[in-house]
């Protein structure tokens, strides 16, 4: 854990050092958890959202998108339920006065037997090697049985308490499973508390006339609320979908883990509207088609897993994560929760408008079911580059740490780089890459050795370097050197753009 947790602050320092992530009004000392992306990472930020956007609108005829406005009329989150169910419980320690949520102190200690259970199992894996047969390890090994009674003895308490919303028996939990402050180490807590996570302020030019208004905490709601909007002027027939990208704002109290957990972040959402009843069949469905999408990237299968949730929201029937494993552990990048008919009903309660399709197949009125995806941006950054993240041992004992993002969402595609400063060859590899520039995201290097610019292009990502040395004046071709496998082979000027195009579109990770 120790050495994941390693990796972590590494993979932090490299987002600062090569123009990812920068620490927000950093000249001022910065404002907790809110972070700029930079040049490096702004690029792919929106190559990310490009490959979700693109899967949604262009692989799916019945999926459309729009943009809603982040500043809403207050009655919409009064109907969402997020002003009265919009609530984390919150704990703090008397001694280091620091605060967390209760429900994740408990989630990390099942964590930690499920740790415990694992190492019992490693342990024993070693001892008997392939002799090893680890179901009947799990089923009759008096340790391992013991830990996963506690366990799931825990869990049962856990998710009742979560579903019956029992603040006093979650800070009864903490105390039972003697859980310490990991600052302070200490056991000395206050009670649960509940806090609501909008952030508020005001629409109006004077503070009488002034209506208070929300900071939006998801982008969901600007899909509902258009629901008859694009489906009348679209003509959408059920089964269909509206996708969405935009900022939403929560004011974590318990922010932390870098991009991990953000007051201010992006949402990737899809909305999509079903008959009632079919609702169970899309939720699945959607589920598989994006457990593809994720496993497309190609940073490794067994990555990813399926968490269904304990306590179900308010408005859910069926709720599962799409989790990755991230240097800090298991954690949720996307969601994918069927939520019934509550939002368009509330909406139509509240707002007094009828918010009803009418299926022409069916000859009748109904009120749709949906089935949600929803992916925060910043984790999916978050997931990807720690997926992609390697230092690797070379074989001149030296170390490269290398980026091996997919080519498509690589931030620069190519570099171009003279192998020296004179002779023409910056004059050569400027007019190269001026008929590259219109079709890729190109970079121009010519400072330090060739190996120290190979350096910087690994630790951004860059898939491909091509070299223009003096025999590219007369033979008219440049090396071209991969990252991944730092092979290095000529090719013709005129054959990069098809090459390279090839090897960075889109196309190859949207067909999945």
């Amino acid at each position: 854990m120790a050495q994941q947790e390693d990796v972590f602050k590494k993979l932090v320092s490299h987002c600062k050092e090569y123009g990812f992530v920068f620490p927000s009004s950093e000249i001022y000392d910065g404002l907790g958890a809110v972070y700029d992306y930079g040049q490096n990472g702004v690029e792919l930020k929106n190559n990310i959202k490009r490959y979700w956007w693109d899967s949604m609108t262009l692989l799916n005829e019945n999926v459309v998108g729009i943009d809603s406005a982040i500043f809403m009329h207050p009655t919409i989150w009064k109907a969402s339920g997020h002003v009265d169910a919009f609530n984390d419980p919150l704990i703090d320690n008397k001694d280091s006065k620091k605060r967390y949520r209760a429900d994740v102190l408990i989630e990390e200690q099942l964590a930690k037997y499920d740790d415990t259970i694992e190492k019992e199992i490693e342990k024993a894996s070693k001892r008997f090697g392939e002799a090893f047969d680890e179901q009947k390890f799990r089923e009759t090994h008096p340790r391992v049985l013991e830990y996963a009674a506690k366990r799931e003895a825990l869990h049962t308490r856990f998710v009742r308490a979560l579903n019956d919303t029992n603040l006093e028996e979650l800070q009864q939990i903490i105390i039972d499973e003697a859980i310490v402050c990991p600052v302070s180490g200490t056991r000395n807590w206050t009670e649960v508390r509940q806090f609501n996570l909008m952030f508020s302020t005001e629409m109006g030019s004077t503070a009488d006339g002034a209506m208070k208004i929300y900071l939006r905490p998801e982008t969901a709601q600007g899909i509902f609320v258009n629901f008859l909007n694009v489906q009348k002027s679209g003509r959408m027939k059920i089964p269909f979908g509206i996708a969405q990208i935009g900022k939403a704002f929560r004011n974590e109290i318990v922010a932390r883990q870098f991009i991990f957990r953000m007051r201010e972040f992006e949402q990737m959402e899809m909305q999509f509207f079903v008959r009632p009843g079919e609702e169970l069949k899309w939720f699945d469905q959607w589920k598989q088609t994006r457990m593809r999408w994720h496993k497309a990237l190609g940073l490794g299968d067994h990555k990813y897993r399926f968490h269904d949730h304990d306590k179900l929201a308010h408005y859910a029937n069926a709720a599962t994560d799409i989790e990755f494993e991230m240097p800090f552990g298991f954690k949720e990048v996307e969601g994918i929760h069927s939520r019934t008919d509550f939002d368009l009903s509330s909406h139509e309660k509240y707002s007094g408008k009828k918010i009803r399709y009418f299926d022409p197949e069916l000859n009748q009125s109904y009120t749709p079911y949906v089935i949600e995806t929803s992916i925060g941006v910043d984790r999916m950054f978050l997931s990807i580059l720690a997926g992609s993240y390697c230092e690797e041992q070379l074989a001149d004992g030296e170390t490269r740490v290398v980026l091996r993002l997919p080519p498509a969402l690589a931030p620069v595609k190519l570099a171009v780089l003279p192998l020296i400063k004179k002779d023409g060859l910056p004059e050569k590899a400027r007019e190269i890459m001026n008929s590259l520039k219109f079709d890729f995201q190109c970079q121009y290097d010519e400072k330090d050795s060739i190996g120290k610019r190979y350096r910087r292009q690994d630790a951004i990502g860059t898939p491909y370097c091509v070299t223009v040395d003096h025999d590219t004046l007369t033979d008219h071709r440049v090396t071209i050197r991969h990252r991944d496998t730092m092979e290095q082979e000529r090719v013709p000027v005129a054959d990069l753009n098809p090459l390279i195009a090839d090897k960075v579109s889109l196309k190859n990770l949207l067909n999945y």
